[in-house]
């Protein structure tokens, strides 16, 4: 069942000539964004036209209909192919007559009537192929709403909606396919994976995995903090718990297992670092540039406000590592680590773009034009060196698989879109406020919970933006009715849909880990959640604590950031235990209690915490120190 949900459409392996004209074409689309984002300025409306149709023309080919599709292109995907590009000349031939239509008043010609179900046709069946049943599913659902809705009783029914009704809203104005989230995906998103793409390609991923055995590879559980710090500085690239997985768990999850570590806490670790890339600055995925659209808030002032929690989320998640590392007594692996001179002797040119986006976010630009800047800088510092050195053919390779890699994005979006615009013409969203409120009693802390709740929910199976944009347009009006600042109500939303991705009974990353691991991915999602308890706890804090997210005055952000550290500290030594020292029951609670104090907006009750904590934690330090040095030697 669940794997029927999650299953997409078969990635083709075409023959060696077919694959060069597909990464050819890819290629000729990637440059044509770059082209349209940084050298002219395009009309929303036709960008996403464009968009849209090129990238349905290259998915219908490059992803077959089923998972075990042919890597032989059929007739109907080529059909499929060559519809959406006439769909796409279509709209652009007649973009200016499409923007000057009266929404809802114009009747529709026999053309567009055709062509907009074709195109409303070609977006599901993307998604269906990109991103599974799941979120195919729940769109066809609030279709079928906006069609049949006023059949249901008040509060839930709505105005009788035609088919044309609904065509007009979602295929012929920038409120559905060609809304927010596929502009977001056509400008900054697509630069930013391109970004990406070459760093990656010239060598980047390597230099990060060497930097994260550089820090921690001679320590206690040395592979698995490895993990812990390689999967957050590639996940912030990727964006995609799933693909971080498979990346950096390929290499990860079998020299954690030869250390020692069970195959289902190596799957854990793996997927709970990999998880929290896309909540970690500077580039977060995908999701937080549509936050940062959605709620007209800066990108940089995202990314500023995301920078701490990211860091408390690693921060948890490496202190359980290590106390269950030193709990098992887990030495070092004997795997040979790189020296500071090997890493960097070739890795200091990939700093170069990494330098040049934090710079340009904090110097204000727009997120397309960082990116732009991204993209340059991470080619001109791959030519520096022989060893990362780009051919022009592996330029175009990168151009190309850019392309690719954004296939199961835009269909996403594209389908977000659709939701989107269905909830704006029969005021939906509004009523699931209500009764989110109702249900809540308008109770803050209880409308908190059951917002969790839900944007886990909605996240089961579906990609992060996908499941931040369900759950801002169906949980965000009732936490703005109760006074919730946009930028933390939606961080808070945004942590969820993230986390949703090793949350069971679905949890997608722990299903690519659990066959790495060779073990039960139940077993390794609810491991991974015990990890990841920090991340679950962090967006109470957050929404509590404005400090936690240095939105408060300099005295407040500065004690929030230690109260931040020690209480995720405490709470993984309140999960695990600390290690050679035995930690009571009583005491794990109190710490506990004491996280929350340290995290309090009051200063003084913030200070009491922290004090505990140290003290506890001191104890317990020199308890350990004096057991390992009377312990007898054999």
């Amino acid at each position: 069942m669940i794997g029927a949900l999650v299953a997409t459409g078969r990635k083709r392996k075409l023959a060696a000539s077919a694959t060069r004209v597909l990464t050819a074409t890819a290629a000729a689309f990637s440059l044509w964004v770059v082209y349209a984002n940084l050298f002219t300025i395009s009309d929303p409306l036709v960008l996403g036209i464009l968009f849209v149709s090129g990238i349905y023309a290259i998915m219908f080919v490059a992803i077959g209909a089923t998972p075990n599709a042919p890597n032989h292109v059929p007739v109907y995907d080529w059909a499929l192919s060559i519809l959406s590009i006439a769909c796409g000349l279509y709209f652009f031939l007649n973009a200016g007559a499409i923007a000057d239509r009266i929404s809802l008043l114009d009747p529709f010609t026999t053309p567009e009537l055709i062509f907009g179900s074709m195109l409303l046709f070609l977006t599901l069946e993307a998604t269906r192929r990109t991103t599974g049943l799941g979120l195919t599913g729940v769109v066809v659902l609030f279709l079928a709403y906006n069609l049949f809705g006023y059949l249901l009783p008040p509060p839930f029914g709505h105005g009788i909606s035609e088919y044309s009704y609904l065509l007009d809203i979602l295929v012929f104005t920038t409120d559905g396919i060609f809304g927010v989230p596929i502009q977001v995906v056509a400008s900054y998103v697509f630069l930013f994976v391109m970004f990406g793409t070459f760093l990656s390609k010239s060598g980047g991923g390597e230099f990060f995995f060497n930097v994260a055995a550089l820090i921690t590879g001679r320590s206690r559980g040395g592979p698995a903090k490895i993990a812990v710090i390689s999967s957050g500085l590639y996940g912030t690239m990727s964006g995609s718990p799933t693909s971080d997985v498979v990346a950096t768990g390929s290499i990860t999850i079998p020299v954690m297992k030869r250390l020692g570590y069970s195959a289902r806490f190596a799957g854990a670790v793996e997927v709970a670092a990999s998880t929290g890339g896309s909540a970690m600055p500077p580039i977060m995925g995908s999701a937080a540039f549509i936050l940062a659209e959605y709620t007209g808030v800066a990108y940089n002032e995202v990314v500023i406000a995301a920078l701490v929690p990211a860091l408390l989320y690693y921060l948890g998640v490496f202190c359980q590592v290590h106390l269950r590392a030193v709990r098992l007594d887990l030495r070092p692996s004997d795997e040979e680590i790189p020296s500071i001179f090997e890493t960097f002797r070739v890795g200091w040119v990939f700093l170069i773009p990494i330098v040049g986006i934090v710079a340009a976010l904090l110097s204000g630009y727009s997120p397309t034009f960082t990116a732009g800047i991204g993209v340059l800088a991470a080619v001109v510092a791959a030519m520096i060196l022989r060893a990362t050195r780009l051919s022009l053919w592996q330029i175009i390779e990168g151009l190309g698989e850019t392309t690719l890699r954004i296939l199961p994005v835009a269909g996403a979006c594209a389908a977000a879109g659709l939701v989107i615009g269905g909830l704006s013409m029969t005021g939906l969203g509004m009523k699931a406020a209500n009764v989110i409120l109702v249900i809540s009693n308008s109770e803050p802390v209880l409308t908190l919970v059951i917002a969790a709740v839900v944007t886990i929910i909605l996240g089961l199976g579906m990609p992060t933006p996908s499941a931040y944009i369900l759950a801002a347009v169906l949980v965000g009006p009732a936490l703005a009715r109760l006074g919730y600042p946009v930028l933390e109500s939606h961080m808070f939303l945004l942590y969820y849909a993230v986390l949703s991705a090793l949350t069971p009974p679905i949890a997608v990353a722990a299903l690519a880990a659990a066959a790495i691991a060779d073990e039960d991915p139940f077993k390794i999602a609810f491991t991974a959640v015990k990890l990841a308890i920090v991340g679950f706890l962090l967006p109470f804090a957050f929404i509590w604590n404005p400090g936690l997210m240095l939105l408060a005055d300099p005295l407040t952000n500065a004690v929030a950031v230690i109260g931040g550290a020690l209480a995720t500290i405490a709470i993984a030594f309140s999960v695990e235990g600390f290690g050679a020292s035995n930690m009571r029951q009583v005491e794990r609670g109190l710490l506990a209690a004491l996280a929350i104090l340290a995290v309090c907006p009051s200063i003084v009750f913030a200070v009491i915490g922290i004090a505990g904590i140290a003290g506890i934690l001191a104890r317990h330090y020199l308890q350990s120190n004096l057991l390992e040095r009377h312990r007898p030697v054999s």
